[in-house]
């Protein structure tokens, strides 16, 4: 785990985010907003992820669309999404997380429709996620929960959002990559917190990372490790730390057989 007085070299993220905030602007926000207000999507009850997580008998796992990585390139760039999400249901995941960043990660609202349409699992959206905007096209598309990341966001910004996803009945994810960002996620009364086992200086990935941060969350709220998990050995750490969840995309995209990928990952081979 990187020291709490280490400068995060936030290259990649501060391009990530100025990308879409030029994205952003280029849409008619205000009129764009206003139809989502009168989406009938609206209505549709939310499926709890969170529910889903205090339900498991294990560490719960989200699995993942992920087509692409900044870091590593394609992954499954032609993931077909339908049938993975259906497999990905089939293996026992407790929710399916969507990345819908197109530049980056290749993914797409659409993606989101895609899933949500293929599964009764609760879904998460996860993108960079700085506008009102992107909450409500999250609700309207079909979301459960979202992803709020500390280091894209102002405290006060983090707190405007996760306040109108409240609103919306959205679920959250607050995630966070070191002791001073879990402080600011706490000022936001988060459902949920993410640990992000990835370095933003060196893009590094270390599962140690959680085993550090996750004493620093109070035990009553719900807690998942991000990245870097491969295999069933990952999942028994997991629990041993106390985690609730664990949110998975590179060992289950690149796996010839998502569903008994899942299965291995939860001791569940039969």
């Amino acid at each position: 785990m990187r020291s709490s007085n280490l400068p995060i070299n936030t290259a990649m993220l501060n391009k990530i985010i100025a990308h879409k905030q030029a994205e952003l602007a280029g849409a008619d926000r205000t009129e764009q907003i206003a139809q989502f207000r009168r989406d009938e999507a609206l209505a549709r009850p939310i499926n709890s992820l969170r529910q889903r997580i205090v339900a498991a008998d294990d560490v719960a796992i989200i699995a993942e669309i992920k087509r692409h990585s900044p870091s590593k390139g394609d992954l499954a760039a032609n993931l077909p999404v339908e049938r993975t999400a259906a497999m990905y249901e089939k293996g026992g995941a407790a929710g399916i997380s969507v990345l819908t960043d197109g530049t980056f990660f290749h993914g797409s609202t659409q993606d989101l429709r895609t899933v949500r349409a293929a599964t009764t699992l609760p879904v998460l959206r996860k993108d960079f996620i700085i506008d009102e905007y992107q909450l409500w096209e999250s609700r309207v598309f079909g979301a459960d929960a979202v992803l709020l990341i500390v280091a894209a966001l102002t405290a006060g910004r983090l707190v405007r959002l996760h306040g109108l996803a409240r609103e919306l009945g959205l679920e959250t994810v607050i995630e966070v990559h070191n002791v001073e960002e879990i402080e600011v996620a706490l000022t936001a009364d988060p459902e949920m917190i993410g640990i992000n086992n990835r370095d933003l200086r060196t893009f590094a990935v270390d599962v140690q990372t959680t085993r550090c941060l996750r004493p620093l969350i109070p035990g009553g709220m719900i807690c998942l490790s991000e990245s870097g998990i491969t295999g069933r050995g990952d999942i028994e750490r997991l629990r041993e730390w106390g985690l609730d969840a664990a949110l998975i995309g590179e060992a289950l995209v690149t796996s010839a057989d998502p569903a008994l990928k899942l299965r291995e990952l939860t001791g569940k081979h039969s």
